[in-house]
């Protein structure tokens, strides 16, 4: 091994991508540490990090070609070791010369002057903060003015991050391509009118809150004579689209976002309260390229007085007729009775004439009360559809498992709180032994026992989950 030229080792450790087996092969010999070290790109850190300057200079001595470096502090207790500080961070920024990609999470101990040292990393290209309790807008500010190269900004649950000055030379002078803001309550949706000529550049937009979102009355400031900032914006590189918890019931908000969009791939609307439906038509009818919709929708007093969900089956018809390459859709109803079908705006008919219309691979239905076996004999019939994830369906018996099997492609289920599903079902599915992986989760009538055997892979539990908990699954296609 000793004798083996530098290059070739330098690709042996390129090959190897599990952490632990990289540092497993590092302590073979002093060479391959050395070769190891210069060619390591990224780095995570943090409780058991030693935040003492000799120490962080010794480790970003070691790795001088970091790319990468997120430091996470999560469940992190005063009681532990103190965290990295911004002496910390000053260390990084000097020790890292081709540093672009940092994440900060759950680290209380940095604060403005920490983010000013980044100023220095000149190769800075993405920065994501995740609670970061002493960052302000001053911070920000200078980031956005000292890394001018800077394309990816995140800010989660930084709660002293306000609108000042920072928004509005990102939109002048930045470059960003990819924005997240969520949970900063000192950011309003209205604050990002200042963001301006910079959305014609942004090809990716969260903004989310959560908390009693409700209870939040911010007044569009744009109404006012002589306010600096209007919607005449441009947002025609949009692509990736993200917007939850907000109402913008009277006024307009971000909600100009869906009158303006051209070029969407995916779209993300969850709660968002003052949705029109001749809007989302108009949008579904502009964005031809659109391959993910996820709809989170409850009711509320509609235009027409009636008490249901914001969209119809007018809005499922307008995407199965112009977005022909939809490929992931998700379709949420809370707070919907099953005793009221009404109260969902969408039927059966509407949401299967989308999916026969669409190559859709993955489809995820919450709360359809409105789905029944009838139509899960229809879903069956989809010929590209692979992953079905189904959550307090309540409508939906064994029937339809013995249906949805005989789906030509579908590889991957997921039954949540679809207690008419019975071990009789799940053994439908052992026999057809065509499943690669079956979840089923709160499932009262389903056992455990039930679910041996009826797919290669099977996750099982018998505990609830809340509506939270489905903010982690994922719709993506394998």
């Amino acid at each position: 091994m000793e004798d083996l030229p530098e290059p070739l080792l330098a690709e042996i450790v390129k090959r190897i991508t599990q952490t632990s087996d990289v540092n497993s092969l590092s302590l073979v010999s002093k060479q391959l540490c050395t070769v190891e070290a210069e060619h390591r790109d990224a780095i995570r850190i943090g409780r058991g990090l030693n935040p003492s300057t000799e120490a962080l200079v010794s480790l970003f001595s070691r790795f001088p070609n970091l790319v990468k470096v997120e430091i996470d502090y999560s469940g992190w207790k005063s009681t532990d070791a103190e965290q990295l500080n911004n002496q910390g961070l000053y260390v990084l920024s000097s020790h890292c010369p081709s540093l672009s990609d940092l994440a900060l999470s759950f680290c209380s101990y940095i604060d403005d002057t920490g983010l000013g040292y980044l100023s220095d990393c000149k190769k800075l290209r993405s920065l994501r903060l995740n609670r970061a309790p002493a960052v302000t807008s001053t911070g920000i500010f200078r980031v956005a003015v000292g890394c001018r190269y800077l394309s990816v900004l995140h800010l989660v649950d930084c709660k002293a991050v306000d609108n000042r000055e920072w928004l509005e030379y990102f939109g002048r002078y930045g470059s960003l391509g990819e924005l997240v803001v969520k949970d900063c309550d000192g950011i309003s949706q209205y604050d990002l009118l200042k963001f301006g000529a910079g959305w014609a550049n942004l090809q990716k937009f969260e903004f989310e809150i959560n908390g009693d979102y409700f209870m939040l009355f911010a007044h569009d400031p744009s109404i006012v004579s002589g306010y600096p900032y209007s919607y005449d914006i441009c947002c025609d590189s949009l692509k990736d689209l993200r917007l939850a918890h907000i109402i913008t019931n009277e006024e307009i908000g971000l909600r100009f976002l869906l009158g303006k969009c051209k070029a969407l791939e995916t779209l993300y609307l969850e709660y968002v309260i003052g949705l029109h439906e001749n809007e989302m038509i108009s949008l579904f009818q502009r964005c031809s390229n659109l391959k993910t919709v996820a709809l989170r929708l409850r009711p509320l007093r509609c235009e027409d007085f009636e008490y249901r969900t914001a969209l119809t089956d007018a809005s499922l018809k307008a995407l199965a007729v112009s977005c022909p390459m939809l490929q992931v859709v998700e379709l949420t109803f809370a707070f919907c009775d099953p005793d009221w079908p009404t109260e969902i705006g969408f039927t059966q008919e509407g949401i299967l004439t989308l999916i026969q219309s669409c190559p859709i691979r993955a489809l995820l239905l919450n709360g359809a009360s409105i789905l029944y076996d009838e139509g899960m004999k229809c879903l069956s019939s989809s010929p590209l559809l692979k992953k079905l994830e189904l959550v307090d369906c309540c409508s939906i018996t064994d029937a339809g498992m013995n249906f949805i099997i005989q789906a030509p492609c579908l590889r991957s289920l997921t039954l949540r709180q679809c207690n008419k599903v019975t071990d009789n079902g799940m053994a439908e599915l052992a026999r057809s032994q065509k499943l690669e992986s079956l979840t089923v989760i709160g499932c009262r009538r389903i056992s455990l026992k039930g679910v041996r055997g009826a797919a290669k892979t099977v996750r099982y539990s018998a505990e609830f989950e809340s509506l939270e908990s489905l903010k982690a699954i994922n719709m993506n296609i394998k």
